[in-house]
């Protein structure tokens, strides 16, 4: 009886593996198409992404990163390279109508190119932008160190999907003339950029003629599909949601975002009550956290630690006097989780797996940050008192002490007055002198209960004590 169960089970759970195994088994027919539009940043980077990895659970044909960009960040475009560099899916690239700077090098990572009539590819040399979107020019010398690098990382992507290195090159060094035979296809001292029918036209000898980087022109993806016999494919276009939308520009703004939350908080701190500069810092640094949460660097975890770091330093600041290792404590989580949603990471990967160099970018980023607001705080430190709105709001009239204006009774006569600490004085406690109960501070160590002390200063409501050496002396 024994064997028959064993062998109905058996067959029971074979039967079910074969059953569920259809539902397991992918789509080859589907295309994705990928958006590349507008400027290439960090933001983008988690909607590509999501979209390969994506097109690769359900075992796409091919991925089309349909693009029309004018270029972007340098650092952006060599993770979109490794991300479409891994994987084992057709890469395509439909130039429409611009694919400069990093938009030309993300294409030369795709094993073919196509464009759209009237469309252009090239022009990637690498600029330093200054803070405020303008080009900054720079010396000879550090001009060819951020060049060298950028040239060998678009041969490295032309050479991997079998584009010709030297034309790649080109595109970033307007010192190289690039010709085919006799003919000159882009003269020294300019940069390539390539119309679509240049950048079609055949080149080579005779029985090897290819073409010279683009594969065909192609008026739309349905033909682009036509010319790589994927036309009955299921068409996949990855929608970009609004949120993820609103969080590629905040990406735009995020130091500005970052530099005027923490000057709100700063100034919010160094102004009694609570007003209009922490709310402001307040919803800059909301904005700046939710746009890097949309982007998949932020998760719950940095923004948990920000806010229990938040928490800590009010509790310092307005509960606990002096400052000590709650304020510290507080000041280092806040830090930390900046920091930790700044390093550009796989949403739900490993941090132990996480790249040196985000690292580096990522405190020199939050340095960067730090700095600006520190600059900012010794504008506004030296310029915002002289200014009409702050002039509006502040005390203008000295309350001088011969007009018989006096913050608190004088209390010079109280010092060497002895008693006894009421509370532990940790610095700060109740000590008694005679009938009198007085708010006091104690100096150097702290000072236990019912220890005997001695007010060693006085500054009007501000007591100073320190304990008795004789603790035998009487109150």
């Amino acid at each position: 009886m024994k064997p028959l169960i064993y062998t109905l089970l058996s067959a029971c759970l074979l039967s079910g593996i074969l059953i569920a195994a259809p539902a397991d088994s992918t789509d080859n027919n589907i295309v994705y198409v990928i958006p590349i539009k507008g400027m290439i940043e960090r933001g983008l980077l988690y909607v590509i992404r999501r979209g390969v990895a994506e097109a690769e659970q359900n075992g796409a044909a091919a991925i089309i990163l349909d693009m029309d960009t004018p270029g972007g960040r340098l650092d952006s475009a060599k993770e979109i390279i490794n991300i479409i560099g891994n994987i084992n899916v057709k890469t395509y690239t439909f130039v429409n109508t611009d694919a400069i700077s990093a938009g030309a090098i993300i294409a030369l990572a795709t094993d073919h190119i196509y464009m759209a009539p009237g469309s252009r590819i090239g022009d990637a040399m690498p600029l330093m932008m200054s803070p405020f979107g303008s080009v900054q020019e720079m010396p000879a010398n550090l001009q060819e160190k951020i060049s060298s690098p950028t040239a060998a990382l678009i041969r490295a992507a032309a050479q991997r999907k079998n584009h010709d290195p030297q034309l790649a090159e080109a595109m970033v060094r307007p010192g190289i003339e690039y010709k085919i035979g006799d003919k000159i296809i882009s003269k020294q001292g300019e940069l390539l950029t390539l119309t679509n029918v240049e950048a079609e036209q055949m080149v080579g000898e005779k029985k090897q003629k290819h073409p010279l980087l683009s594969s065909g022109t192609v008026a739309n993806i349905d033909e682009l599909l036509k010319k790589i016999g994927l036309q009955n494919s299921k068409l996949k276009v990855l929608e970009i949601s609004p949120s993820e939308k609103i969080a590629r520009y905040i990406e735009l703004f995020s130091a500005l975002l970052l530099i005027g939350g923490l000057l709100g908080i700063y100034i919010e701190f160094k102004t009694p009550g609570f007003g209009l500069p922490g709310i402001l810092g307040a919803i800059l640094l909301l904005i700046w956290f939710w746009g890097y949460h949309i982007a998949g660097m932020a998760g719950m975890g940095e923004i948990v630690l920000f806010m229990a770091g938040f928490i800590l330093l009010m509790i310092e600041l307005f509960l606990i006097p002096g400052f000590g290792i709650v304020g510290v404590t507080g000041i280092s989580l806040m830090t930390t989780s900046l920091f930790l949603a700044m390093v550009e990471h796989y949403p739900g990967g490993s941090w132990l797996n996480i790249s040196p160099h985000f690292m580096q970018v990522s405190i020199m980023n939050l340095g960067g940050s730090l700095m600006g607001t520190f600059f900012f705080v010794i504008i506004l430190a030296r310029f915002l008192p002289e200014t009409h709105i702050f002039q509006r709001i502040m005390l203008g009239t000295t309350l001088a002490p011969e007009k018989g204006f006096v913050a608190s009774d004088k209390t010079d006569d109280m010092i060497g007055i002895r008693g006894t600490a009421l509370t532990p004085l940790h610095p700060a406690g109740i000590g008694i002198f005679g009938n009198n109960r007085l708010n006091v501070i104690a100096r150097g160590d702290f000072i236990e209960k019912d220890s005997s002390i001695i007010i060693a200063e006085a500054h009007g409501n501000r007591i100073v004590v320190e304990p008795v050496k004789n603790s035998n002396s009487e109150v």
